[in-house]
């Protein structure tokens, strides 16, 4: 599987796979996701997101259709005396298009972002992911990924 790096002004390739992995956010939870109206809107966000240093998509597949992406960033949190500091590769977004799952799409561009924070000397991976997404739940343990907090609100 070839995963390759998406640059910024390619941002508009990911919307398909981000309207899948969204339709399931607004469905759960409709009152805190809305529904995408404005394509060129959400093109936009992604593209001054990924711009932004030290944050990198990565796209499975063909690179005019991905099959799959994952966008991570380098987040340095800085000491307290409540906590130590550290450097971690936080992963915001993943999504694989449904006819292509479970061909280990999802763990190639794990592991892919693996070995390109490692060559930066980030060996922690961190995430969030919404508690009703089981199937998210179970890639990230099967990746190595523990919950070590719980984010509770009202909905």
């Amino acid at each position: 599987m070839e995963i390759t790096e998406l640059a910024p002004p390619d941002a508009r390739r990911l919307l398909p796979l981000l309207h899948q992995v969204h339709a399931l956010h607004v469905e759960a939870l409709p009152n805190m996701y809305p529904a995408f109206t404005d394509d060129d809107a959400v093109a936009q966000f992604l593209t001054g997101w990924l711009s932004q240093d030290g944050v990198t998509a990565l796209i499975a597949g063909p690179h005019d259709a991905p099959l799959g992406y994952l966008v991570y960033a380098v987040e340095t949190r800085a000491p307290s005396v409540m906590r130590a500091g550290e450097t971690v590769g936080m992963v915001h977004h993943i999504s694989v298009d449904a006819a292509h799952r479970r061909r280990g799409i999802a763990k190639a561009l794990f592991a892919e972002a693996r070995a390109r924070l490692a060559a930066r000397d980030v060996t922690t991976l961190a995430t969030t992911y919404a508690a009703f997404n089981a199937a998210s739940a179970a890639l990230m343990a099967s990746e190595g990924l523990v919950p070590t907090t719980i984010y509770a609100r009202t909905v």
